[in-house]
């Protein structure tokens, strides 16, 4: 990661749909991103189970591609142009990070403490989440244009054909990236009296 600390890494996240693929990070770097995240993210009784796939270039249009085909085919005939748009958007980045979180080690969990079960069965989802984050945070710190999509369970088969994804592997979501081409829109905020709450 550059020098950038880390709180004005997370006020300056933002959702950025404009991207393109002039991208000025290398595909190592962005590994090296994707790779710590899942390494050093916390998770329930360390049960790791957060994965990854990295979809550069080719393979992140194929993606978007194939997206585009099946929403097509479910989409009205007069919704479909504003769909399309949009998943051709995220198609101009420069590639796509695939989240998923694995049900093996969760279904052992659940045998080892069954009186947790229903919570084990929650805790992957935290998990991915800041999976999620952190990468998003740490790819925009480095200058690259991110949004988080959820095409799951529509793409899970398609993914699965196309990448070999053990059937174990649930799709999370998807995150596009790239070079930023507009910046985001004005962000507003509730009053933070009304969502946090100190006693002293």
């Amino acid at each position: 990661m550059n020098s950038k600390s880390f709180i004005t890494a997370v006020k300056e996240r933002r959702t950025i749909y404009s991207i393109d693929k002039e991208i000025k990070v290398s595909e190592s770097k962005i590994q090296e991103i994707v790779e710590l995240a899942i390494t050093h993210t916390p998770s329930a009784w360390n049960s790791q189970s957060s994965r990854a796939i990295i979809l550069f270039k080719d393979q992140s249009d194929k993606f978007w591609e194939d997206t585009k085909e099946i929403l097509r085919k479910i989409v009205s005939a007069e919704q479909f142009p504003a769909t399309e748009a949009r998943i051709n958007g995220f198609g101009a980045g420069y590639g796509t990070i695939l989240f998923f979180e694995d049900e093996v080690p969760v279904k052992k969990l659940q045998e080892s403490f069954p009186q947790y079960a229903e919570s084990i069965a929650i805790f992957p989802q935290h998990t991915s989440g800041m999976v999620q984050y952190i990468v998003w945070t740490a790819l925009e710190a480095e200058g690259l244009g991110c949004s988080l999509q959820h095409y799951s369970p529509l793409v899970d088969e398609t993914v699965q054909k196309n990448w070999g994804v053990p059937t174990s592997w649930k799709l999370v979501a998807q995150l596009p990236f790239g070079n930023p081409v507009k910046p985001a829109g004005e962000k507003t905020f509730l009053p933070i009296e009304e969502r946090v709450l100190v006693f002293n």
